[in-house]
């Protein structure tokens, strides 16, 4: 169930290619499967015919739904990069520094992973409604991969200090509040908001361009928004902090 060192080396890439598949969607055309339409309309339309929203009102709802957590996964992603540092987050290899309990590390042990899959939520609102639910499984599976061979990695590396902040932060729930003490990191909010440009595009592109109703005006303005952000990255400093690693 654990990622290889492989599969983390590769995280990156095979988002991308899970997320491709999704809009792609080949099974549609392949199978017959009827007309291509985004899970956004889709959404909307089963609100309206359920009889739980009119349409007027049903696509609105489901564009906030959908900015609402873009927001959230840019928040998340931020939050957790300005404390844990580029160098670490994007690192090819896992690494086993300084236990991180600082920022959002304090109420949940991997906000740079939720954060991601909430991102790739969003996005998978433009995608057929097939494709979304294959790629939200595919991420949700991988994503579960990649923390586990985390866990693994640095329970031996790290000791009982981490088996601790393992008892006292959930994986992936959020606490509201917590009684773990911060360590005393500082942010870094520049370098965290260069180099998760991708997750702030896409919620800007989700609360503004959605209300024209145009998936392929969105989808573009994502591309650019991920080709902008691998720009950030490569130009970003490269300065480690904590002992984790995220996608």
């Amino acid at each position: 169930m654990r990622a290889s060192a492989i599969e983390f080396r590769l995280r990156t890439l095979i988002q991308v290619v899970i997320v491709v598949l999704g809009f792609w969607a080949p099974w549609i055309q392949a199978f017959d499967l009827g007309r291509r339409v985004s899970l956004l309309e889709w959404l909307a339309l089963e609100l309206s015919r359920a009889g739980v929203l009119r349409f007027t009102f049903s696509a609105p709802a489901v564009i906030v739904l959908g900015a609402l957590m873009a927001g959230l996964g840019a928040v998340l992603r931020v939050w957790g990069t300005a404390y844990l540092g580029y160098a670490t987050v994007h690192q090819g290899q896992m690494q086993a520094g300084a236990l991180m309990a600082d920022g959002p590390y304090r109420y949940v042990r991997n906000p740079l992973y939720l954060g991601g899959w909430c991102m790739i939520a969003a996005i998978s609102l433009l995608m057929p409604p097939t494709g979304a639910l294959f790629t939200m499984i595919l991420v949700t599976l991988f994503y579960l991969r990649l923390i586990l061979g985390e866990e693994a990695f640095l329970e031996p590396r790290l000791g009982e200090p981490y088996r601790q902040y393992r008892r006292a932060v959930p994986r992936l729930f959020p606490r509201l509040r917590t009684s773990l003490a911060p360590a005393g990191n500082q942010p870094r909010w520049l370098i965290a908001l260069l180099s998760e440009i991708n997750p702030i595009g896409v919620f800007v592109i989700l609360a503004f361009l959605s209300w024209q109703y145009d998936s392929e005006l969105m989808l573009k303005a994502i591309l650019i928004s991920f080709g902008l952000s691998l720009v950030a990255r490569a130009l970003a400093p490269r300065s480690s902090v904590g002992s984790a690693s995220a996608p």
